[in-house]
């Protein structure tokens, strides 16, 4: 945990008081541990499941949800014209209010690729600019910009970081001023490693470059305020830590770009529309997520990945140092003797990760509990 999460921890081991993560993202309200949550997910006992940052647990309210929408869509005669609409914007204003937005900045698309290529095709870019991303990070963003590249004979700006430094000061170390667009996400995908967006913001107003945030990994699980960051664009999927559906995701635009060119002409595109099966699904979603507070359940992972991350230590594996993480996801690195092993004796033992690189990379919800933890430590002893 950073120092804030930490001090969210400790009032939430007092008890109710206000969240300072909370209070810093917008989102005012007073805090209590929500605990586990198990009983809200379909996911059975004798399963343990740590892998949200591939795909969420579904929730029984959003399984709920999809069927009564399969039902109305099995009698599209009492569908009435303004039902193309009601949901869409109930859905747009539930996204808007987490990311302390407003309904006319927030689009639905239907993947991060869709919101990248918006992103590319409103931003100026010209021969010899630069487009800074992170080393391994997730293609969607990074074939787009490939592409929008090449297409001016521009650059590709690779940042790696070194042993023993953060992705923040290696983002830092080169963003001047022939930087166009930093494209960066709030954790890299592989091991939840943190990046500072607010001094990343800062930078990039500094020298002129425009911000374009993957919030895939991040929004749902961790406050993000784009009044304080004032990025151009933030796009995320939603069915990692926004535990909806597949095949809808969100888009965030910036004010200044709320006129700019679509990718496609579509009467339904443009007004918002959308699929009947997802949206309710993706509403339910949304609507536990409000409900649960995000400084919560982020205080409440961060809690979580932290004993994990001690039982990692304890058996001599190496977890991602907790000031360089977000608060739901970690990195423990594998040795390469017995990597390629890992993922199927956890599979022994009915626990599911993932291996990104050399790391084991834990991803928890709100349903995992100390059951779930004997299952991991086992997996990882064997």
């Amino acid at each position: 945990m950073n120092a804030q999460q930490k001090q969210l921890s400790a009032q939430l081991r007092e008890g109710e008081s206000e969240s300072p993560v909370a209070a810093a993202s917008g989102l005012s309200a007073t805090v209590a541990a929500l605990g586990v949550q198990r009983a809200e997910f379909a996911v059975p006992p004798d399963i343990a499941y740590f892998n949200t940052a591939t795909v969420s647990p579904q929730l029984h309210r959003v399984r709920a949800a999809g069927q009564i929408a399969l039902d109305r869509r099995s009698r599209p005669w009492s569908i009435a014209a303004e039902d193309w609409f009601i949901d869409v914007e109930r859905l747009r204003g539930l996204f808007a209010d987490m990311i302390g937005a407003n309904t006319e900045g927030i689009a639905l698309v239907p993947s991060t690729s869709y919101g990248f290529a918006v992103a590319a095709r409103n931003l100026p870019l010209a021969q010899a600019d630069r487009v800074l991303v992170l080393a391994e990070e997730y293609p969607s963003g990074i074939y787009t910009w490939r592409a929008a590249t090449r297409a001016v004979a521009a650059e590709i700006l690779t940042v790696h970081r070194e042993t023993g430094h953060t992705w923040t000061d290696a983002v830092l170390s080169v963003l001047d001023e022939r930087v166009s667009i930093v494209s960066v996400p709030y954790v890299h995908w592989t091991d939840g490693s943190l990046i500072d967006l607010a001094a990343v913001s800062a930078r990039a107003q500094d020298v002129g470059s425009r911000l374009v945030i993957d919030g895939s990994q991040s929004i749902g699980a961790m406050p993000l305020d784009v009044a304080a960051l004032r990025p151009d664009f933030v796009v995320t999927v939603g069915y990692k830590w926004l535990l909806g559906p597949f095949g809808l995701g969100y888009l965030y635009v910036a004010e200044q770009h709320r006129n700019d060119e679509p990718i496609e002409h579509n009467w339904i595109v443009l007004s918002g529309s959308g699929d009947f099966e997802l949206i309710p699904m993706a509403i339910a979603a949304l609507e536990q997520l409000h409900a649960w507070q995000i400084p919560r359940v982020a205080a409440e992972l961060a809690t979580l990945t932290a004993r994990i991350a001690a039982k990692a230590e304890q058996l001599g594996l190496v977890p991602l140092f907790e000031g360089h993480r977000g608060p739901h996801m970690l990195g423990i690195q594998l040795p390469e003797p017995g990597r390629s092993d890992i993922l199927s004796a956890m599979a022994a033992v009915n626990c599911f990760a993932a291996v990104r690189g050399e790391s084991l990379r834990i991803a928890p919800h709100l349903h995992v509990n100390d059951d779930d933890l004997d299952r991991l430590t086992t997996a990882t002893t064997q």
